[in-house]
């Protein structure tokens, strides 16, 4: 992968995690316009970077894969 990709993914990552914990919290005065906002948003970053990692690190690449196992353990 080329560093101009590898910087590409690591942006859109801090990105899509940023939104996730910037997710409000549906207590008491919970605004559903609010978690409407934030739940698209968070939707398109996220479909963004499940393209780009389709598009530059196919499923069958073994070493992206054994990465992936590595980081969930």
């Amino acid at each position: 992968m080329d560093d101009k990709n590898l910087e590409k993914l690591v942006k859109m990552i801090r990105q899509l995690v940023s939104d996730v914990q910037g997710a409000p919290y549906p207590g008491d005065g919970f605004e559903p316009e609010l978690y409407s906002i934030w739940y698209e948003h968070v939707q398109r970053n996220a479909q963004n970077c499940n393209e780009f990692l389709a598009a530059n690190f196919p499923l069958g690449l073994t070493k992206f894969n054994d990465s992936l196992t590595k980081m969930f353990k």
